[in-house]
């Protein structure tokens, strides 16, 4: 626990918002495992300032399992913290600082357990797979993922440590960010109705993305392990227009699906397309050159790992879980099953409900739990898995 809370204590000295470098961060990880006689792969952005890394321990074989967290932190800006955000301040059996919860304890414990590790006889590998830009899209795993594909050697099973209050998670749903732009035409607010006002056009896509919505929490298919058991629609940003007695000639709203695995992203952005079809047409008459583009922006996967799968029977063993769990934010771990195929379960230390918010924390408790797990683990591939 000691060489968990020192690690922690350094990784929140880092201050890794996905729109800075995390690159000091990734150099402490594989100087730390250095001197434990592993030489880590690091995998550079094309700026090189971010980087994720790769470690193995143990036998060069297929097999073994691969602890997954990622780097980045979601910023501190607007927020009113009573501590320090990038110092880890230790207070009532509390760890507090950005990235405690949201994933920063369990890649503490994740690297202390690997460290361990290297000085067990590992029957099977263990895997430290360690991201960036997680927070804005799960984007700079895709180049780990790449190099992975091509490696002669895979692990049996992945887990993924973002916050489950150490709850089993099988299953995550499916996120595709798009932007839709609206193009009409300018012209004097006086002479509005001869113009094609591009806000208005935005906000009829709005209206058919709230019934969408709406029928989908009525009729579409439903999951209840999510605590939202349907397929959401969510606007997030709408912008347009420059002043007021200029009828805007352009707008755009960024927009997300957030998927059921029985539900398909790209068939529903099909059904909207189908539906504005007929405003585009109505406001064409008006001006010829008015229509509504999307761009998809990012999309992840999402996971849906059978609960009879063996990779939940092992963890069971592992936490002392009977139960799973489906949760409503995304992870990595979509990737890691629809990409390499390798099997994937979410368990990791501390609450989402503290995760992005002022003062946030993971419970000694918590980090203790997990720090057990992890040590269970080392056991298991010790014998062999």
């Amino acid at each position: 626990m000691n060489q968990t809370v020192n690690i922690l204590d350094d990784l929140i000295g880092f201050a890794s918002v996905s729109r800075d470098p995390n690159r000091m961060l990734i150099d402490y990880v594989a100087d730390k495992l250095a001197s434990h006689g592993v030489n880590p792969v690091i995998i550079p952005d094309e700026s090189g300032k971010k980087a994720n890394l790769y470690a193995v321990t143990g036998p060069n074989i297929d097999g073994g399992v691969m602890l997954s967290g990622h780097t980045d932190v979601v910023p501190i800006d607007g927020q009113n913290w009573t501590k320090p955000a990038f110092t880890c301040t230790h207070e009532d059996g509390k760890y507090y600082g950005r990235g405690t919860a949201d994933m920063k304890g369990f890649v503490a414990s994740s690297i202390a357990s690997f460290i361990d590790a290297t000085h067990l006889e590992l029957t099977s590998p263990l895997h430290l797979a360690l991201s960036y830009d997680e927070e804005i899209g799960c984007i700079g795993v895709h180049s780990l993922i790449d190099m992975m594909g091509k490696s002669k050697y895979k692990p049996a099973f992945c887990i993924v440590g973002e916050p489950t209050e150490m709850g089993l998670a099988t299953g995550h749903k499916g996120k595709t960010a798009i932007r839709a732009d609206c193009q009409g035409r300018e012209g004097h607010s006086a002479l509005a109705p001869m113009a094609m006002n591009a806000l208005h056009l935005a906000c009829d896509l709005v209206s058919e993305i709230r019934q969408m919505q709406a029928e989908l929490a009525l009729h579409g298919q439903k999951d209840d392990d999510y605590n939202v058991p349907y397929t959401t629609m969510h606007v997030g940003r709408i912008e347009g227009g420059i002043q007021l007695n200029i009828v805007p000639n352009a707008a755009f709203i960024d927009f997300e699906i957030r998927n059921l695995a029985e539900d398909d992203p790209i068939a529903l952005l099909a059904s909207l397309k189908e539906r504005i079809t007929p405003i585009i047409q109505a406001a064409k008459k008006t001006a010829p050159e008015a229509d509504i583009q999307f761009t998809i922006t990012n999309t992840y996967p999402g996971l849906d790992t059978p609960k009879e799968a063996e990779i939940v029977s092992f963890m069971k063993l592992l936490t002392g879980n009977n139960s799973t769990i489906k949760m409503a934010f995304g992870t990595e771990g979509g990737l890691f099953s629809r990409n390499l195929g390798i099997p994937t379960v979410v368990c990791g230390p501390g609450s989402m409900d503290q995760g992005h918010k002022p003062d946030e924390f993971v419970s000694a408790e918590q980090l203790a739990q997990c720090d057990n797990m992890l040590a269970a683990l080392n056991q298991r591939l010790v014998k062999g898995i």
